[in-house]
């Protein structure tokens, strides 16, 4: 059974984050000595967890990991000691083996000198019956955006047991775009001003991310499973290339090499070879399993472009018709790869064998099918970007055909969507599907040819805009009617707000909460309000 942590032995962890305001500038990033960054922790097992912290010496320093289950670390045990390695950015990881199941447990690094990073707590999952687990889901953080107000309420949130990040956990982009001069907050500008594109700029761009406090403070109080989306390497990545790749940034495989090595090093995440399977899974008793997928750089195709297609043609309706039925339904169309839906495959049909009672897969993009309202193109901004408007007025006509609006999502790659449903379908599972990159809220009912496949609960950005962004011309409401009404899979929706997700487990219903932040544009932990939607297990769709 999930445990409460003491809320004495909580506060001794300390309470900053309310107070910084901004990140620093980059000769301060690069001048720092000492624990620079705080500490995080990951990947936890029912004996075992990844410990994180990075460290600036003269060189590579040794440093000693404790762990113990009281914050003052009466009865601690040390982990070992560990290099915070000058050619890994003075990363500093070790794995804390040799402990109890479901159990809190706070921990810190001992620098040569003496000194200690801050205090941090983590968990260990549990064994056997298992009666409750609450996962937290955030994403899609870009920092000059706004505050990290969702982090902020997370990282207080005493009920959760474990933080699911599913990507965007950086934004690649040069100041000035996305957002734009006039949309960034003052203070928040990324480091380096440039897009990111060669070792230093990466690793520059995660020192001024986990220097805002908020993120720090997650970090410091929960265990986080973590897997990268595009905007950790480049917009809409796929295994090939990206939408702002060109060849004069070089190699599209040297700078995947260097994205990845960098997420690897900032991120309390396992080292692996290059190429080596990014996927996994976690045992969380017999409540659940999850399973953690990769679907950017190891096998996705090239997104398709329907606006492209459509260029110079004359029978505008035929081209789209030749479009829906050759290019966008060809099997051999990949989001994940064939081995990685292999493995998955296999991986539900061992959890529910085993009698485990959700199957919870945790990905990257919306699953749910998505079709534009035809009412839409009367909400565009009249500011708002030409491509926004673009986007609209070929997805009106493309949902007419019954394409999709979004062909980055499982919705560009309808067979392998089908494929890996399927799975589910074959092994029974009771699956739910957690997802981000769309920076809005879904709830969606999961479907194939053959029926019901699962649900799936998408989450809202941290910062990042939603369409609310771009279709002021409709309220809320009226939007989320309008894709309602023309999404029969969709059963709730919300478009205006930033925050995250919890999905609280037990043996017979799994229930998702949005939590939507008042503000990111002032420093604030207030909320405006949340909405639920809610599973019973062997339903495979929402209540």
């Amino acid at each position: 059974m999930t445990m409460n942590i003491d809320r004495r032995q909580l506060m001794a962890l300390g309470t900053f984050g309310l107070g910084a305001l901004g990140v620093p500038a980059s000769a301060t990033l690069m001048s720092a000595k000492g624990f620079t960054h705080g500490v995080a922790s990951g990947e936890p097992s029912q004996g075992s967890v990844l410990l994180w912290t990075r460290y600036v010496g003269n060189g590579d320093v040794k440093l000693t990991a404790e762990i113990s289950a009281n914050a003052d670390f009466a009865g601690a045990k040390i982990s070992g000691e560990v290099e915070a390695k000058a050619d890994r950015d003075h990363i500093a990881k070790i794995t804390a083996q040799g402990l109890d199941p479901d159990s809190w447990y706070f921990y810190r690094f001992i620098a040569p000198d003496g000194s200690q990073s801050m205090v941090g707590r983590t968990r260990t999952l549990p064994e056997g019956p298992t009666a409750q687990f609450n996962i937290g889901v955030v994403g899609c953080s870009n920092l000059p955006f706004g505050y990290f107000n969702a982090y902020a309420h997370a990282a207080r949130n005493a009920a959760l047991d474990l933080m699911v990040h599913t990507g965007d956990y950086i934004y690649e982009y040069p100041a000035g775009t996305y957002p734009s001069r006039e949309q960034a907050m003052a203070g928040r500008a990324p480091d380096p001003l440039s897009e990111i594109v060669q070792l230093a700029d990466y690793r520059l761009r995660y020192a001024a991310y986990r220097k805002d406090p908020d993120l720090q403070r997650l970090h410091q109080v929960l265990p986080m499973i973590a897997m990268w989306d595009d905007h950790e390497f480049a917009n809409d990545a796929y295994q090939e290339g990206a939408e702002n790749h060109n060849a004069g940034e070089g190699d599209w495989e040297a700078r995947k090499r260097v994205a990845e090595r960098v997420y690897r090093e900032w991120m309390p995440v396992s080292d692996k070879d290059y190429g080596s399977p990014r996927w996994t899974e976690y045992q969380i008793g017999n409540l659940a399993t999850l399973f953690v997928t990769e679907s950017r750089i190891s096998a996705r195709s090239k997104q398709l472009d329907l606006g492209a297609a459509l260029k110079g043609q004359e029978d505008i309706e035929q081209t789209i018709a030749s479009f829906r039925d050759n290019v966008w339904q060809d099997p051999a169309r990949e989001m994940i790869g064939g081995e990685q839906e292999a493995w998955l495959a296999s991986a539900m049909r061992k959890s529910k064998a085993s009698g485990t009672k959700w199957q919870v897969w945790s990905q990257q993009c919306v699953m749910g099918e998505l079709k534009l309202p035809q009412e839409a193109t009367n909400w565009v901004a009249p500011d708002a970007p030409a491509f926004a408007k673009q986007r609209l007025t070929v997805g009106a006509l493309a949902a007419k055909m019954g394409l999709p609006i979004n062909f980055d999502s499982w919705d560009g790659y309808p067979q392998a969507r089908e494929r890996a449903l399927k799975g589910a379908q074959a092994a029974d599972a009771d699956l739910i599907v957690l997802s981000g990159d769309s920076h809005n809220g879904w709830a969606f009912n999961l479907e194939t040819a053959d029926g019901k496949a699962g649900v799936e609960f998408g989450g809202h950005s941290v910062t990042s805009p939603g369409l609310e962004s771009y279709l002021s011309g409709a309220s809320a409401d009226v939007a989320a009617r309008a894709l309602r009404e023309t999404n029969s899979q969709l059963q709730w929706t919300d478009t205006s707000n930033r925050g995250y997700m919890t999905v609280a487990l037990t043996p017979e219903k799994a229930v998702s909460t949005w939590h939507f932040l008042d503000t990111i544009r002032a420093k604030s932990i207030a909320l405006r309000g949340s909405a639920s939607q809610t599973v019973l297990r062997g339903a495979h769709r929402l209540v």
